[in-house]
């Protein structure tokens, strides 16, 4: 699947950016595939933490804001166009300009 020039291989478990292959933790990779199968929408963090950990959110954590923050060092980092966008008041969002959007099925 892949949304702009980010590309995630669920079978392989490989992403690369613009060409330029990318290591992510387990964790990091869950992470990242659950905001792209879920691309465009706004995405609590409590949801988020219930999906990629499968544990009940806990208001006093910072797990996934500390998550998020290795992904945009690894993903958004030297590329002119941000994918991964704070929603204040929300949680995150995987996005980009529309004309650049394009999704494939895994």
């Amino acid at each position: 699947m892949a949304v702009a020039d980010l590309k995630l291989d669920c079978v392989r478990h490989r992403v690369e950016r613009g060409g330029r292959g990318i290591y992510l933790t387990a964790r990091e990779f869950a992470l990242l595939e659950y905001f792209m199968r879920n691309a465009g929408c706004r995405l609590s963090r409590s949801v988020i933490i219930e999906h990629v950990w499968n544990v009940p959110f806990d208001t006093t954590t910072n797990l996934v804001d500390v998550y998020v923050n290795y992904l945009r060092r690894k993903i958004d980092d030297g590329h002119p166009t941000k994918l991964i966008h704070t929603v204040r008041g929300v949680g995150y969002e995987l996005s980009c300009p529309a004309r650049d959007f394009i999704q494939f099925s895994p």
